[in-house]
């Protein structure tokens, strides 16, 4: 068995067995001198930067703290939640401005602020409670590790009671982090929380938010925010959020890599894909994004300065986030005073372009359809029957065909044999009407279905198809309605034969996406399905993205098979020749991959990552898997290990990646055990 193994070589976990440098949260000593020797040259763009920080900074700030802060949503209600903000930052422009002058009177006007803040508040209120902590809490901690590394003259009973303000005010309220909200929060919460963990020298609360960047659930860590093409989980919503979860993103990746842990590296450079996509859309052009690009709040944010610095220093060309940060520099201080590190004689001056990911992409539904005959076709446009379209046309070669807009189906969608139903791409929905009083969107007409395909269309299993402006709040994790995608069932293994679904697009369904039993010649090919599989009955764990058992002759390629709140990206069961390749099997809530009780199952040239447990697992219930290859994969940052199996005869795992997977002991179980999985 050949294994190309990469346990986590971004970490070199060494480093967490060493003390924090100090100062070390947004600069390192050695940053601050070289930071501080470009102002005093005149060099730009530190000198402007320097003068722009100088005109922002008052010392006759009027210090106003709150016991109780409260902040609602959008700021409704807001009692001190703008002072608390404004103090963190403007105490933090105070310790630079201290730093950079060695003007005693700015370091006393950042201690004025930074203890009577932290003498005063108590706790904090509301829903945007751990939102306000997490944008403030690393602002607050530069601030002081700047004052308590230098000659500021801060007490080391203000810095005591400093200390108690960061573990029991603002620790408590952002230790559980909140990944149920969009990815920004969890963002921010992990800036903060690094930046705690260093400046109380506590290096469990430093690799707790490490731990969590790489690897938390639902929106949390930066594998949920930032898909392999760069597209964003808030990119449908707006670009203000969107950068601002980038922003919080990075921020914490700048601070780790103050204390030698490279986080901007991970996921092909992620955090650079997530940069580039959103300012290309900002400057104007249009990027591939599963949904519609949100139009929304198209200012250029001050979030890429140090991003571009890092990359580029690292020999990464990062043309949009380049032309981004230019455009934001002139009116820009702290970003661009501390965004460059201390010149290293390994910096890079060539530049290589950066790569995305080409596992299963482009799936799904497109703009521009292919595989339409112009003869022999049956038009449907929207409110006329879909049913009797198919009706008339099974058996005479006919193509039906959904035209663009939404189909709303007044029950159940049954599919006769000998049909192609084909959509005009992503603008052709199909949406099961929610009055209907029934489950499923689309089933076989009977149990001997045979030669079907269904091409190029949306099916949407949300409750509604309306796009709303915070598409977070309509996810099917947060759905009690109990709604099916595609379920063809057979009788007999091999029952139902020559079924088809390319470039079909399937999300949003509370049960499972898409269910097929009982069938032989099963393509699926360049499929989109997507958040399906939630937790109604029969329960969590039993509904996935795509479902396949008791069938023969598989093949699943160039799909994306990703974000199954409760569910798998892909689940086979009872299975007998199976290819599955180049998917991208991803940000799932149960396993990546998960075959049970099957034979002759090909894994090859996937990338599987960011699943809450392992990339694959072979399960073992009674008899176990049998000749189950794995080769070529990429399988990186996942929950648990890289592959896990059990009882499985005649097990061929050769050429894949692993990268970073939770269990760092090993990448790989291989199990003889006939254990059954009980949790």
């Amino acid at each position: 068995m050949k294994l190309i193994l990469l346990i986590f070589n971004l970490f070199c976990f060494q480093v967490f067995a060493q003390e924090f440098t100090h100062p070390g949260i947004s600069q390192s000593k050695a940053d601050m001198v070289f930071m501080k020797k470009q102002v005093k040259a005149g060099v730009e763009p530190w000198k402007s930067a320097f003068e722009k920080l100088q005109e922002e900074t008052a010392i006759n700030f009027k210090v106003k703290a709150f016991t109780h802060v409260l902040r609602g949503p959008y700021g409704k209600p807001n009692i001190g939640g703008d002072d608390l903000s404004k103090g963190a930052h403007m105490a933090y422009k105070c310790a630079l401005m201290w730093y950079l002058t060695d003007d005693q009177k700015y370091a006393d006007k950042a201690i004025e602020i930074i203890n009577k803040w932290s003498g005063t508040v108590w706790d904090f209120d509301y829903n945007d409670a751990k939102l306000l902590a997490a944008w403030t809490g690393h602002v607050w901690c530069n601030a002081a590790e700047i004052l308590k590394y230098t000659p500021s003259g801060w007490k080391e009973k203000d810095i005591d009671q400093f200390r108690n303000m960061l573990m029991t005010t603002y620790y408590p309220l952002i230790r559980y982090y909140f990944p149920e909200a969009n990815g920004n929060w969890d963002g921010a919460i992990i800036h903060s929380i690094i930046a705690i963990g260093i400046f109380t020298d506590n290096r469990a609360i430093f690799d707790n938010a490490i731990n969590h960047f790489l690897y938390a659930p639902v929106n949390g860590s930066i594998f949920k925010y930032i898909f392999p093409s760069g597209q964003c989980q808030e990119t449908m919503r707006d670009q203000a959020h969107v950068q601002l979860g980038l922003g919080e993103f990075a921020g914490a990746a700048h601070i780790a890599y103050t204390q030698g842990v490279d986080l901007f590296s991970v996921g092909n450079n992620r955090l650079a894909l997530g940069y580039e996509f959103t300012a290309k859309f900002l400057l104007g052009e249009s990027p591939h994004s599963y949904g519609r690009i949100s139009p929304r709040a198209m200012k250029i944010r001050d979030d890429y300065e140090y991003v571009f610095q890092h990359y580029t220093a690292q020999g990464i060309a990062l043309p949009y986030t380049k032309i981004a940060a230019d455009s934001a520099r002139a009116k820009a201080s702290i970003s661009v005073l501390t965004a460059a590190r201390s010149p290293k004689a390994s910096t890079k001056t060539k530049l290589i372009p950066l790569q995305i990911s080409t596992i299963g992409y482009i799936a799904g539904a497109q703009a521009s359809p292919t595989g339409i005959k112009s003869e022999n076709v049956i038009q449907v446009q929207p409110g006329e029957s879909i049913q009797d379209a198919l009706n008339s046309a099974s058996g005479k070669n006919k193509m039906v065909v959904a035209r663009a807009g939404v189909h709303t189906l007044p029950t159940t969608l049954k599919i006769p044999s000998n049909v192609i139903l084909s959509g005009e791409g992503f603008e052709t929905i199909l949406h099961l009407d929610t009055q209907s009083g029934v489950r499923d969107a689309i089933v076989n007409l009977d149990a001997n279905m045979h030669d079907v395909t269904i091409q190029n269309l949306v099916l949407e299993g949300g409750i509604s198809t309306e796009i709303h402006s915070d598409p977070n709040t309509t996810r099917s994790f947060k759905s009690t309605a109990n709604r099916g995608g595609v379920m063809f069932l057979g009788n007999e293994k091999g029952q139902m034969k020559n079924i088809t679904l390319k470039n079909v697009t399937v999300r949003n369904c509370t049960y499972n996406g898409v269910f097929i039993s009982g069938a032989e010649n099963v393509v699926i090919d360049r499929c989109d399905f997507t958040e399906n599989g939630s937790r109604v009955v029969p329960g969590p764990r039993l509904q996935h993205n795509l479902l396949l058992t008791h069938c023969n002759n598989l093949t699943i390629k160039n799909s994306r098979l990703d974000t199954s709140p409760f569910g798998s990206g892909l689940a086979i069961g009872h299975c007998t020749m199976a290819l599955i390749e180049n998917n991208e099997i991803a940000r799932n809530g149960w396993y990546g991959l998960l075959i049970t009780e099957s034979q002759q199952i090909v894994v090859q040239g996937n990338l599987l990552e960011g699943n809450d447990r392992s990339a694959v697992l072979c399960e073992f219930l009674y008899r176990g898997n049998s000749e189950i290859k794995l080769k070529d994969n990429l399988v990186q940052y996942n929950n648990g290990y890289g592959l896990e199996t059990y009882r499985v005869k005649h097990l061929s795992s050769s050429n894949n990646t692993y990268l970073g997977n939770a269990s760092k002991d090993s990448q790989e179980k291989i199990s003889d055990d006939p254990y059954l999985i009980m949790n």
